[in-house]
């Protein structure tokens, strides 16, 4: 029998709030983004106004929150650890018990909670779009996360990663490095052949000729991969200042040809891309302001501070308050100057909380990766979001989220956040991991030693002899690595041995 009736059900669960939602959303957003939304806030809430230090008064507005940057921070004390432990909430805690019906937005719309935004449908940027559920065409890759996420696939290891993220966060717009390698090697800590190694790998990334640090060079990385480049053309590339002038005579003299070749080879060089990060939209090209800076200190260690630019102060103005709420008449009124009050509060303690949740994120991560700050991008160590977060006692999520869009300024340049993660290999008898780059270096070595003695290593016997040296890996990182290292299968291994012995 099909019917209807009526159920109760009892059950925990943690209701996300619109202003929960409000200050989880401002931990994941840039500085850039961060002035964008306290602009609108500004305009959109006639008690909140900036604190201008210069125009203080004596009976200027009260203050509603102290600015955390340069000064020692006391975490775990104070006002306001009630909305850490709910701001650290993991996403699988936000609706507990709650039935799929119930996961919506419903309950946080404006109706619901007057005077507060609705975050549930706002994007990465904590733009709300209104209209008829229109949103904007998806987000196009930029040339710096094509580059990115190629640097990631690379097989690299995590030193040479850091290396290769450093040097496209040097690339113009298009698509040229900029800055000398030597300064490179000297603030990263490494030598010069390393990063010439690391960027011959960048040049091998599409499109071809990014990267490249003069024009010459770029045209010269499409000529290879197109297999045109010739001492002819390398000679063409030398003298592009003689093609300019239409020195078709001294072009002929100093590349060796007749004036057909010349031609031809004139003709293939129209065909090349000058700038190949042209073709990439996306978001123009901003300058990057860190949010945290580090400074070595004198008694010792480091010293990590916030940068106060990028912290907006923000204020109440408790005598405006007072007096449009005297002047309040109708329910309507009060209701919204009530309302007002209330958001703006919680605003001012979600961006002092925020600027403490970075600070904090940002000194452990510091204190973890002390040893490239001291003598370079060798001594990254392996670190992942789970460490960070048990260290501080917070959700991994709430990590993520503070490092994303957050850059550091330190005595070896301006990394983002998300920098400093690589990656690790655990240990099967709990001892420290092991680097990514000294596993795949093993890994290596043992394929190369497999014509000594002609017994072929399958990805399984790998993984048996890597834990017998106390290496804890699954056989598909085995076959990441390899196939990173451009080493076949074992299978195609055994072929070309046949082959050979036939040959």
């Amino acid at each position: 029998m099909i019917g209807q009736r009526l159920e109760i059900r009892q059950g925990q669960g943690l209701v996300i709030t619109p202003q929960l939602q409000q200050a989880i959303k401002l931990l994941q957003l840039s500085n850039l983004e961060l002035e964008e939304f306290v602009e609108a806030e500004l305009e959109r809430n006639p008690l909140l106004q900036r604190d201008e230090p210069e125009g203080a008064e004596a009976d200027a507005p009260e203050k509603a929150a102290d600015p955390v940057a340069d000064q020692e921070m006391s975490f775990g004390e104070g006002v306001g650890q009630d909305s850490v432990a709910a701001m650290d909430a993991g996403s699988d805690d936000v609706y507990g018990d709650a039935a799929p019906g119930e996961r919506t937005s419903d309950r946080l719309t404006d109706e619901a909670q007057p005077g507060l935004s609705d975050w549930s449908s706002a994007g990465k940027g904590g733009v709300v779009f209104e209209g008829d559920g229109e949103r904007p065409d998806a987000h196009e890759p930029t040339l710096w996360e094509h580059l990115q996420a190629q640097a990631s696939s690379a097989g690299l290891s995590p030193a040479d990663h850091g290396i290769a993220l450093t040097l496209i966060d040097a690339t113009d717009e298009g698509g040229y490095l900029r800055g000398e390698l030597a300064e490179f090697a000297d603030r990263l800590g490494v030598d010069l052949a390393r990063i010439e190694a690391v960027l011959a790998v960048c040049h091998g990334f599409e499109p071809t000729g990014v990267m490249a640090r003069s024009v010459p060079e770029c045209l010269k990385l499409q000529l290879i991969e197109r297999n045109r480049f010739d001492p002819a053309m390398a000679a063409l590339l030398d003298n592009l200042d003689l093609l300019a002038r239409r020195d078709m005579a001294g072009l002929k003299k100093v590349c060796g040809v007749d004036a057909e070749d010349l031609n031809e080879m004139i003709a293939e060089l129209k065909g090349l891309t000058p700038r190949p990060g042209a073709g990439f939209g996306g978001e123009p090209a901003q300058t990057v302001v860190p949010d945290v800076h580090v400074r070595p200190d004198p008694a010792g260690g480091w010293r990590v501070e916030l940068n106060a630019d990028t912290l907006p102060r923000l204020l109440i103005d408790k005598r405006y308050h007072g007096l449009v709420q005297a002047g309040a008449r109708s329910e309507t009124e009060k209701t919204f100057v009530a309302e007002c009050a209330a958001q703006a509060s919680w605003l001012v303690k979600s961006l002092d909380q925020r600027a403490k949740t970075i600070l904090k994120v940002a000194s452990e991560i510091v204190r973890q990766q002390d040893a490239f700050l001291a003598f370079g991008v060798e001594f990254l160590r392996p670190l992942n979001l789970k460490t960070v977060a048990d260290a501080i006692g917070m959700h991994e999520s709430t990590v993520s989220r503070v490092t994303s869009n957050k850059y550091v300024s330190t005595p070896r340049g301006v990394f983002e956040l998300k920098f400093f993660f690589t990656a690790a290999i655990q240990s099967t008898d709990g001892a420290a991991s092991h680097s990514a780059e000294a596993v795949r270096h093993k890994i290596k070595t043992m394929i190369d030693g497999e014509s000594l003695g002609g017994d072929i290593l399958s990805d399984d016997r790998i993984v048996e002899i890597l834990k017998e040296t106390g290496i804890d890996i699954a056989r598909r990182t085995v076959a990441k690595y390899r196939e990173a290292l451009r080493i076949p299968s074992s299978v195609e291994r055994r072929r070309m041995v046949r082959g050979a012995c036939q040959a």
